[in-house]
Protein backbone atom coordinates (compact mmCIF):
# COMPACT_ATOMS: atom_id res chain seq x y z
CA UNK A 1 0.00 0.00 0.00
CA UNK A 2 1.34 3.43 -0.99
CA UNK A 3 -0.01 6.30 1.07
CA UNK A 4 0.10 9.47 -1.02
CA UNK A 5 -2.31 11.76 0.83
CA UNK A 6 -0.01 13.37 3.37
CA UNK A 7 -1.56 16.78 2.67
CA UNK A 8 -4.77 15.44 4.22
CA UNK A 9 -3.07 13.95 7.25
CA UNK A 10 0.17 12.25 8.21
CA UNK A 11 0.86 9.13 10.20
CA UNK A 12 1.94 9.88 13.77
CA UNK A 13 5.66 9.46 14.28
CA UNK A 14 6.98 6.99 16.82
CA UNK A 15 8.43 9.95 18.70
CA UNK A 16 5.00 11.58 18.94
CA UNK A 17 3.27 8.31 19.89
CA UNK A 18 5.81 7.52 22.59
CA UNK A 19 5.64 11.05 23.99
CA UNK A 20 1.87 11.04 24.07
CA UNK A 21 1.43 7.61 25.65
CA UNK A 22 4.10 8.27 28.26
CA UNK A 23 2.50 11.54 29.30
CA UNK A 24 -0.99 10.04 29.36
CA UNK A 25 0.37 7.86 32.16
CA UNK A 26 2.70 10.30 33.88
CA UNK A 27 1.38 13.85 33.26
CA UNK A 28 -2.36 13.40 33.65
CA UNK A 29 -2.84 16.26 36.12
CA UNK A 30 -4.63 19.53 35.41
CA UNK A 31 -1.91 22.11 34.59
CA UNK A 32 -3.99 24.82 36.29
CA UNK A 33 -3.80 23.03 39.65
CA UNK A 34 -1.28 23.99 42.31
CA UNK A 35 -0.48 20.53 43.68
CA UNK A 36 2.33 18.29 42.41
CA UNK A 37 0.50 16.43 39.65
CA UNK A 38 -0.83 19.72 38.29
CA UNK A 39 2.53 21.44 38.37
CA UNK A 40 4.17 18.46 36.69
CA UNK A 41 1.68 18.77 33.83
CA UNK A 42 2.25 22.54 33.71
CA UNK A 43 6.01 22.03 33.33
CA UNK A 44 5.39 19.69 30.41
CA UNK A 45 2.98 22.20 28.86
CA UNK A 46 5.39 25.12 29.13
CA UNK A 47 8.30 23.06 27.79
CA UNK A 48 6.16 22.23 24.75
CA UNK A 49 5.37 25.93 24.32
CA UNK A 50 9.09 26.73 24.37
CA UNK A 51 9.86 24.03 21.80
CA UNK A 52 7.10 25.17 19.44
CA UNK A 53 8.15 28.81 19.73
CA UNK A 54 11.79 27.96 19.01
CA UNK A 55 10.93 26.29 15.70
CA UNK A 56 9.30 29.44 14.28
CA UNK A 57 11.47 32.07 15.99
CA UNK A 58 8.77 33.24 18.39
CA UNK A 59 8.63 33.87 22.12
CA UNK A 60 6.87 31.18 24.20
CA UNK A 61 4.23 33.64 25.43
CA UNK A 62 3.24 34.25 21.79
CA UNK A 63 2.05 30.64 21.35
CA UNK A 64 -1.59 29.72 22.05
CA UNK A 65 -2.50 26.03 21.87
CA UNK A 66 -5.69 25.22 19.94
CA UNK A 67 -7.62 22.22 18.64
CA UNK A 68 -6.03 22.62 15.21
CA UNK A 69 -5.51 24.91 12.24
CA UNK A 70 -9.17 25.74 11.67
CA UNK A 71 -9.64 27.08 15.19
CA UNK A 72 -6.38 29.02 14.93
CA UNK A 73 -7.46 30.55 11.61
CA UNK A 74 -10.82 31.55 13.07
CA UNK A 75 -9.32 33.14 16.16
CA UNK A 76 -6.67 35.06 14.23
CA UNK A 77 -9.11 36.47 11.67
CA UNK A 78 -11.84 37.24 14.20
CA UNK A 79 -9.34 38.96 16.47
CA UNK A 80 -8.00 41.18 13.68
CA UNK A 81 -11.53 42.01 12.58
CA UNK A 82 -12.57 43.04 16.08
CA UNK A 83 -9.45 45.17 16.50
CA UNK A 84 -10.11 46.76 13.13
CA UNK A 85 -13.76 47.51 13.81
CA UNK A 86 -12.81 49.39 16.97
CA UNK A 87 -10.63 51.65 14.81
CA UNK A 88 -13.23 52.00 12.05
CA UNK A 89 -11.31 49.65 9.75
CA UNK A 90 -13.49 46.96 8.20
CA UNK A 91 -11.63 45.88 5.05
CA UNK A 92 -9.89 42.49 4.83
CA UNK A 93 -7.71 41.15 2.01
CA UNK A 94 -7.27 37.47 1.22
CA UNK A 95 -7.11 35.20 -1.85
CA UNK A 96 -9.70 33.18 -3.73
CA UNK A 97 -8.03 29.84 -2.98
CA UNK A 98 -7.59 29.92 0.77
CA UNK A 99 -8.63 26.99 2.96
CA UNK A 100 -12.33 27.05 3.82
CA UNK A 101 -11.48 27.73 7.46
CA UNK A 102 -10.42 31.17 6.20
CA UNK A 103 -12.97 31.66 3.41
CA UNK A 104 -15.99 30.68 5.49
CA UNK A 105 -14.87 32.94 8.33
CA UNK A 106 -14.55 35.80 5.85
CA UNK A 107 -18.05 35.06 4.51
CA UNK A 108 -19.45 35.43 8.02
CA UNK A 109 -17.56 38.66 8.53
CA UNK A 110 -18.92 39.96 5.23
CA UNK A 111 -22.44 39.31 6.54
CA UNK A 112 -21.45 41.36 9.60
CA UNK A 113 -20.53 44.38 7.48
CA UNK A 114 -16.88 43.79 6.58
CA UNK A 115 -15.65 44.42 3.04
CA UNK A 116 -13.70 41.43 1.72
CA UNK A 117 -11.26 41.55 -1.21
CA UNK A 118 -10.19 38.17 -2.63
CA UNK A 119 -7.10 38.56 -4.79
CA UNK A 120 -6.38 36.63 -7.98
CA UNK A 121 -3.71 33.94 -7.63
CA UNK A 122 -3.00 33.60 -11.37
CA UNK A 123 -2.41 30.44 -13.37
CA UNK A 124 0.61 29.36 -11.31
CA UNK A 125 -1.31 29.75 -8.04
CA UNK A 126 0.78 32.59 -6.66
CA UNK A 127 -0.42 36.00 -5.49
CA UNK A 128 1.74 38.96 -6.45
CA UNK A 129 2.99 41.22 -3.62
CA UNK A 130 2.40 44.34 -5.71
CA UNK A 131 -1.26 43.37 -6.05
CA UNK A 132 -1.52 43.00 -2.29
CA UNK A 133 -0.03 46.47 -1.86
CA UNK A 134 -2.38 47.94 -4.44
CA UNK A 135 -5.39 46.43 -2.65
CA UNK A 136 -4.53 47.87 0.79
CA UNK A 137 -6.73 50.83 1.73
CA UNK A 138 -6.95 53.24 4.63
CA UNK A 139 -9.60 51.00 6.21
CA UNK A 140 -7.74 47.69 5.74
CA UNK A 141 -7.36 45.89 9.06
CA UNK A 142 -5.99 42.51 7.93
CA UNK A 143 -4.25 40.64 5.12
CA UNK A 144 -4.60 36.85 5.46
CA UNK A 145 -2.78 34.72 2.87
CA UNK A 146 -1.77 31.08 3.25
CA UNK A 147 1.93 30.21 3.20
CA UNK A 148 1.40 27.28 0.81
CA UNK A 149 -1.77 26.01 -0.82
CA UNK A 150 -3.14 22.75 0.52
CA UNK A 151 -4.22 21.43 -2.89
CA UNK A 152 -1.69 22.57 -5.49
CA UNK A 153 1.22 23.25 -3.14
CA UNK A 154 2.15 26.69 -4.49
CA UNK A 155 4.31 28.67 -2.04
CA UNK A 156 3.40 32.31 -1.57
CA UNK A 157 5.88 35.20 -1.18
CA UNK A 158 4.84 35.77 2.42
CA UNK A 159 8.02 37.56 3.49
CA UNK A 160 7.47 40.23 0.84
CA UNK A 161 3.74 40.43 1.61
CA UNK A 162 4.47 40.69 5.33
CA UNK A 163 6.93 43.51 4.71
CA UNK A 164 4.28 45.42 2.76
CA UNK A 165 1.77 44.94 5.57
CA UNK A 166 4.32 46.07 8.14
CA UNK A 167 5.01 49.22 6.08
CA UNK A 168 1.28 49.91 5.75
CA UNK A 169 0.60 49.17 9.44
CA UNK A 170 -1.80 46.33 8.57
CA UNK A 171 -1.91 43.02 10.45
CA UNK A 172 -0.68 40.00 8.47
CA UNK A 173 -1.90 36.47 9.19
CA UNK A 174 -0.78 33.35 7.36
CA UNK A 175 -2.31 29.90 7.42
CA UNK A 176 0.86 27.79 7.56
CA UNK A 177 -0.89 24.46 8.11
CA UNK A 178 0.49 22.87 4.94
CA UNK A 179 3.87 24.59 5.00
CA UNK A 180 4.97 24.03 8.60
CA UNK A 181 8.38 22.23 8.72
CA UNK A 182 8.18 21.53 4.98
CA UNK A 183 9.76 24.89 4.21
CA UNK A 184 11.68 27.24 6.55
CA UNK A 185 9.51 29.71 8.50
CA UNK A 186 10.54 32.43 10.92
CA UNK A 187 7.86 34.80 12.14
CA UNK A 188 10.33 37.65 12.69
CA UNK A 189 12.20 37.37 9.38
CA UNK A 190 8.96 36.74 7.48
CA UNK A 191 7.14 39.74 9.01
CA UNK A 192 4.27 37.59 10.32
CA UNK A 193 1.87 38.89 12.97
CA UNK A 194 -0.22 35.73 13.30
CA UNK A 195 0.32 32.15 12.09
CA UNK A 196 -1.79 28.99 12.25
CA UNK A 197 -0.56 25.38 12.34
CA UNK A 198 -1.94 21.89 12.94
CA UNK A 199 -0.09 18.90 14.42
CA UNK A 200 -1.50 16.16 12.22
CA UNK A 201 0.16 17.68 9.14
CA UNK A 202 3.65 16.99 10.51
CA UNK A 203 3.28 13.56 12.16
CA UNK A 204 1.65 14.79 15.35
CA UNK A 205 -1.80 13.89 16.74
CA UNK A 206 -5.12 15.12 15.39
CA UNK A 207 -7.11 17.65 17.36
CA UNK A 208 -4.08 19.71 18.38
CA UNK A 209 -2.63 22.87 16.85
CA UNK A 210 -1.33 26.28 17.70
CA UNK A 211 -1.73 29.95 16.93
CA UNK A 212 1.22 32.31 16.99
CA UNK A 213 0.18 35.86 17.77
CA UNK A 214 2.79 38.59 18.05
CA UNK A 215 2.87 39.97 21.58
CA UNK A 216 1.36 43.34 20.56
CA UNK A 217 -1.68 41.64 18.92
CA UNK A 218 -4.65 41.46 21.27
CA UNK A 219 -6.55 38.23 20.64
CA UNK A 220 -10.30 37.87 21.00
CA UNK A 221 -11.71 34.72 22.58
CA UNK A 222 -13.56 32.13 20.57
CA UNK A 223 -14.10 29.95 23.65
CA UNK A 224 -15.07 31.48 26.97
CA UNK A 225 -14.55 29.82 30.34
CA UNK A 226 -11.40 29.48 32.37
CA UNK A 227 -8.17 31.44 32.25
CA UNK A 228 -6.12 28.86 30.33
CA UNK A 229 -3.71 30.04 27.60
CA UNK A 230 -3.36 33.50 29.16
CA UNK A 231 -7.14 33.78 29.19
CA UNK A 232 -7.35 33.55 25.40
CA UNK A 233 -8.45 29.93 24.95
CA UNK A 234 -10.58 28.46 27.73
CA UNK A 235 -10.57 24.73 28.47
CA UNK A 236 -8.14 22.40 30.21
CA UNK A 237 -5.18 21.87 27.91
CA UNK A 238 -4.59 18.50 26.24
CA UNK A 239 -1.10 18.17 27.73
CA UNK A 240 -0.14 14.78 26.19
CA UNK A 241 -1.39 15.86 22.76
CA UNK A 242 0.37 19.22 22.94
CA UNK A 243 3.64 17.61 24.05
CA UNK A 244 3.35 15.07 21.23
CA UNK A 245 2.82 17.92 18.76
CA UNK A 246 5.90 19.72 20.06
CA UNK A 247 7.97 16.53 19.83
CA UNK A 248 6.80 15.87 16.25
CA UNK A 249 7.42 19.49 15.27
CA UNK A 250 10.93 19.54 16.70
CA UNK A 251 11.82 16.23 15.02
CA UNK A 252 10.40 17.27 11.65
CA UNK A 253 12.19 20.61 11.83
CA UNK A 254 15.52 18.89 12.47
CA UNK A 255 14.98 16.64 9.43
CA UNK A 256 13.44 19.31 7.19
CA UNK A 257 16.42 19.98 4.92
CA UNK A 258 17.25 16.29 4.49
CA UNK A 259 13.61 15.42 3.80
CA UNK A 260 13.21 18.29 1.33
CA UNK A 261 16.12 17.13 -0.81
CA UNK A 262 14.68 13.62 -1.11
CA UNK A 263 11.08 14.78 -1.57
CA UNK A 264 11.91 17.29 -4.30
CA UNK A 265 13.80 14.60 -6.21
CA UNK A 266 10.87 12.18 -5.90
CA UNK A 267 8.30 14.91 -6.62
CA UNK A 268 10.03 15.97 -9.81
CA UNK A 269 10.37 12.33 -10.95
CA UNK A 270 6.64 11.88 -10.42
CA UNK A 271 5.79 15.12 -12.24
CA UNK A 272 7.98 14.18 -15.20
CA UNK A 273 6.32 10.78 -15.47
CA UNK A 274 2.74 12.06 -15.25
CA UNK A 275 3.45 14.75 -17.84
CA UNK A 276 3.89 11.93 -20.36
CA UNK A 277 0.16 11.16 -20.12
CA UNK A 278 -1.52 12.91 -23.09
CA UNK A 279 -3.76 15.88 -22.33
CA UNK A 280 -2.62 16.27 -18.75
CA UNK A 281 -1.41 19.36 -16.91
CA UNK A 282 0.40 20.12 -13.68
CA UNK A 283 -1.51 22.45 -11.37
CA UNK A 284 0.51 25.08 -9.55
CA UNK A 285 3.99 26.45 -10.02
CA UNK A 286 6.56 23.77 -11.00
CA UNK A 287 9.27 25.27 -8.77
CA UNK A 288 7.60 27.36 -6.03
CA UNK A 289 5.72 24.40 -4.61
CA UNK A 290 5.86 22.21 -1.53
CA UNK A 291 8.48 19.45 -1.73
CA UNK A 292 5.97 16.60 -1.60
CA UNK A 293 3.04 18.03 -3.57
CA UNK A 294 1.99 16.86 -7.05
CA UNK A 295 -1.38 17.91 -8.48
CA UNK A 296 -2.52 17.09 -12.01
CA UNK A 297 -5.60 17.44 -14.17
CA UNK A 298 -6.40 14.77 -16.76
CA UNK A 299 -8.85 15.74 -19.45
CA UNK A 300 -11.78 13.47 -20.17
CA UNK A 301 -12.13 11.70 -16.79
CA UNK A 302 -13.68 12.13 -13.35
CA UNK A 303 -11.38 12.41 -10.36
CA UNK A 304 -13.59 10.27 -8.11
CA UNK A 305 -13.35 7.26 -10.44
CA UNK A 306 -9.61 7.77 -10.71
CA UNK A 307 -9.27 7.66 -6.91
CA UNK A 308 -11.32 4.49 -6.53
CA UNK A 309 -9.37 2.61 -9.18
CA UNK A 310 -6.04 3.77 -7.79
CA UNK A 311 -7.16 2.52 -4.38
CA UNK A 312 -7.71 -0.89 -5.98
CA UNK A 313 -4.09 -0.71 -7.11
CA UNK A 314 -2.93 0.07 -3.58
CA UNK A 315 -2.46 3.83 -3.99
CA UNK A 316 -4.24 6.16 -1.58
CA UNK A 317 -4.57 9.67 -2.98
CA UNK A 318 -6.97 12.61 -3.16
CA UNK A 319 -8.76 14.72 -5.73
CA UNK A 320 -8.26 17.85 -3.65
CA UNK A 321 -8.79 19.02 -0.10
CA UNK A 322 -9.96 16.33 2.32
CA UNK A 323 -12.31 18.91 3.85
CA UNK A 324 -14.36 19.03 0.63
CA UNK A 325 -13.85 15.52 -0.74
CA UNK A 326 -17.53 14.76 -0.22
CA UNK A 327 -18.56 17.56 -2.56
CA UNK A 328 -19.48 17.00 -6.21
CA UNK A 329 -18.38 20.52 -7.09
CA UNK A 330 -14.92 21.01 -8.64
CA UNK A 331 -12.17 22.35 -6.43
CA UNK A 332 -12.42 26.08 -5.74
CA UNK A 333 -8.62 26.13 -5.86
CA UNK A 334 -8.49 24.80 -9.42
CA UNK A 335 -11.24 27.18 -10.51
CA UNK A 336 -9.25 30.05 -8.96
CA UNK A 337 -6.22 29.28 -11.14
CA UNK A 338 -8.37 29.20 -14.27
CA UNK A 339 -9.18 25.53 -14.78
CA UNK A 340 -12.60 25.06 -16.40
CA UNK A 341 -15.14 22.79 -14.71
CA UNK A 342 -14.71 19.81 -17.05
CA UNK A 343 -10.94 19.80 -16.51
CA UNK A 344 -11.06 20.57 -12.78
CA UNK A 345 -13.27 17.51 -12.23
CA UNK A 346 -10.43 15.29 -13.45
CA UNK A 347 -7.89 16.28 -10.80
CA UNK A 348 -5.52 14.15 -8.74
CA UNK A 349 -3.42 15.21 -5.77
CA UNK A 350 -0.51 12.99 -4.77
CA UNK A 351 1.17 14.27 -1.60
CA UNK A 352 4.11 11.99 -0.95
CA UNK A 353 5.89 11.35 2.35
CA UNK A 354 9.57 11.46 3.18
CA UNK A 355 9.90 7.66 3.08
CA UNK A 356 8.67 7.27 -0.51
CA UNK A 357 10.98 5.27 -2.79
CA UNK A 358 11.83 5.50 -6.50
CA UNK A 359 10.09 2.16 -7.02
CA UNK A 360 6.91 3.53 -5.48
CA UNK A 361 7.11 6.67 -7.62
CA UNK A 362 7.50 4.58 -10.77
CA UNK A 363 4.59 2.36 -9.73
CA UNK A 364 2.40 5.44 -9.23
CA UNK A 365 3.32 6.78 -12.67
CA UNK A 366 2.52 3.43 -14.29
CA UNK A 367 -0.74 2.98 -12.36
CA UNK A 368 -2.07 6.49 -12.98
CA UNK A 369 -1.35 6.12 -16.70
CA UNK A 370 -3.18 2.79 -16.84
CA UNK A 371 -6.21 4.06 -14.93
CA UNK A 372 -6.48 7.27 -16.98
CA UNK A 373 -6.35 5.26 -20.20
CA UNK A 374 -8.95 2.82 -18.88
CA UNK A 375 -11.37 5.57 -17.80
CA UNK A 376 -11.01 7.42 -21.06
CA UNK A 377 -11.92 4.20 -22.88
CA UNK A 378 -15.59 4.51 -21.91
CA UNK A 379 -15.87 8.27 -21.28
CA UNK A 380 -18.45 10.02 -23.50
CA UNK A 381 -16.54 13.28 -23.03
CA UNK A 382 -13.29 11.68 -24.18
CA UNK A 383 -15.08 10.18 -27.21
CA UNK A 384 -16.41 13.61 -28.16
CA UNK A 385 -12.91 15.05 -27.84
CA UNK A 386 -11.36 12.32 -29.95
CA UNK A 387 -14.05 12.67 -32.62
CA UNK A 388 -13.58 16.42 -32.79
CA UNK A 389 -17.05 17.24 -31.45
CA UNK A 390 -15.34 19.13 -28.66
CA UNK A 391 -11.98 20.84 -28.56
CA UNK A 392 -9.20 19.75 -26.24
CA UNK A 393 -8.30 22.22 -23.50
CA UNK A 394 -5.13 20.57 -22.22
Amino acid sequence: MIYADNAATTRMSETAINTMTELMRDAWGNPSSLYAHGQNAKEVLEKAREDVAAVIGAEPREIIFTSGGSEADNQAIRSAAELGRKKGKTHIISTAFEHHAVLHTLEKLKAEGFDITLLDVHENGIVLPEEVEAAIREDTCLVTIMTANNEIGSIQPIREIGAICRKKNVLFHTDAVQAMVHIPLNVVDDNIDMLSASAHKFHGPKGVGFLYAKKNVRLSNLIEGGEQERGKRAGTENVPGIAAMAAALKEANEKMDENAVHLIKMRDRLIAGLKEIPHSALNGDPVRRLPGNVNFCFEGIEGESLLLLLDDKGIQASSGSACTSGSLDPSHVLLAIGRVHDVAHGSLRLSIGENVTEEEIDYMIKSVGEVVEYLRGFSPLWRDLMEGKKEFIL
